[in-house]
């Protein structure tokens, strides 16, 4: 589990085709072989680690479902390590189990923030809300507006300094997860209804 607060932007060393070497100092001060790390908001298994770099397998699924495919030599990645359970949740739960992976649509100038436009698969519109949570790339951020298909953010200066969303444009894609607490809520008022719906047919039927 993760709180989405950033703790450093690492950098790809190398793709493999079943892994990626990520450049790091921070986050590797007390990491070890096995453990989980968020890269890009992503949720991965680290399998090797030295000083100065980690290494960390991608499955397939994982290809397809994240934007981690696109990554090359270079590539900036925000990281944070797994929560620890004394410390503080700065941002909100995040699972780090990415949903889609989405286009930025437009960013605009709004005062010393940015409001940036993302598109929303009509699959993932229940679980996005005006003022919910929302993860982009591992970052907690917090829903300005939705739309039928699209949702807005608005990125603070501390959030694009200190996280590779500083240097996203239209067209970029980001890996995308809603709130876990949103989705339960979602889930357990669909299976009430649908419940609800049985009883009443039952009901109807046993009638005289």
């Amino acid at each position: 589990m993760f709180s989405g607060i950033v703790e450093e932007v690492g950098k790809i060393k190398s793709c493999e085709s079943d892994g990626l070497v990520i450049e790091a100092e921070h986050v590797l001060h007390d990491i070890a072989v096995k453990d989980s790390i968020a890269v890009d908001g992503t949720c991965l298994t680290v399998t090797a680690c030295e000083k100065n770099w980690f290494r960390v397998d991608t499955m397939p699924e994982t290809l397809r479902c994240t934007a981690l495919g696109q990554l090359a030599a270079g590539s900036p990645v925000n990281l944070e390590r797994s929560l620890a359970a004394q410390g503080r949740i700065g941002g909100h739960i995040v699972q780090g189990h990415i949903e889609a992976a989405v286009a930025v649509r437009t960013i605009h100038e709004d005062g010393i923030g940015q409001d940036v436009e993302i598109e929303l698969p009509a699959r993932l519109r229940p679980y996005v809300v005006p003022k919910g949570f929302i993860a982009l790339n591992g970052v907690s951020l917090t829903v300005v507006d939705v739309k039928d298909a699209s949702f807005s953010i608005a990125l603070i200066p501390y959030t694009r300094e200190h996280t590779n969303l500083g240097g996203v444009r239209p067209g970029t894609l980001l890996n995308l997860e809603t709130d876990i607490l949103g989705r339960y809520v979602v889930q357990f008022l669909r299976q009430s209804d649908s419940q609800q719906n049985i009883l009443t047919v039952g009901a109807s039927q046993s009638l005289p």
